[in-house]
């Protein structure tokens, strides 16, 4: 019984470290495929060739919430790059109420893409991200490949900057 339970415990503990080893910088961000609120799917493949920010977050996190208003600052600081297609934001929300959500959306007057399974923890998604707090965040590149992760604030506003004067 005890070997039962250690290669138990082995199998999981590889697969969590496997999933963290997947969201590092210079790994390719693992595939999201997401409805958003209007019910129609959205990729993050479809954002090939810009820099994204994948924002994930959720209504019932008061941090995420309190970043909101800073996020929506940040899309509009870099809305040329916007507009030029050479920058994106995906709200990954880990709600489980489709109400709350879109509330929170029109409450902010969140413009960028926002996506969600509506799986709470049990997302999948979640999982591939390894994710295990919020909020977190993840910037990829044009070619699909992590270059930072978890910025906040000024930090995140410094490396996006930095990113458009190369």
């Amino acid at each position: 019984m005890k070997t039962v339970f250690s290669l138990l415990f082995l199998i999981l503990f590889t697969g969590f470290i496997s999933a963290q080893n997947l969201i590092e910088k210079g790994k390719k961000a693992p595939e999201i495929s997401l409805s958003k609120p209007d019910g129609n799917l959205f990729s993050l493949s479809s954002l090939q060739g810009r820099l994204v920010l994948i924002d994930f977050w959720a209504t019932w996190c008061a941090p995420c919430m309190d970043e909101q208003p800073e996020m929506k600052l940040l899309y509009d600081r870099f809305s040329d790059e916007v507009r030029a297609q050479k920058f994106e934001i995906l709200g990954v929300s880990l709600d489980k109420n489709k109400e709350s959500w879109e509330k929170a959306i029109s409450r902010f007057d969140i413009k960028w893409v926002q996506v969600s399974d509506l799986k709470f923890w049990k997302s999948p998604v979640a999982k591939s991200y390894a994710i295990e707090e919020l909020p977190f965040n993840v910037i990829v590149d044009g070619q699909g490949t992590i270059i930072a992760k978890n910025l906040h604030g000024k930090e995140l506003e410094e490396f996006i900057s930095g990113y458009f004067r190369k």
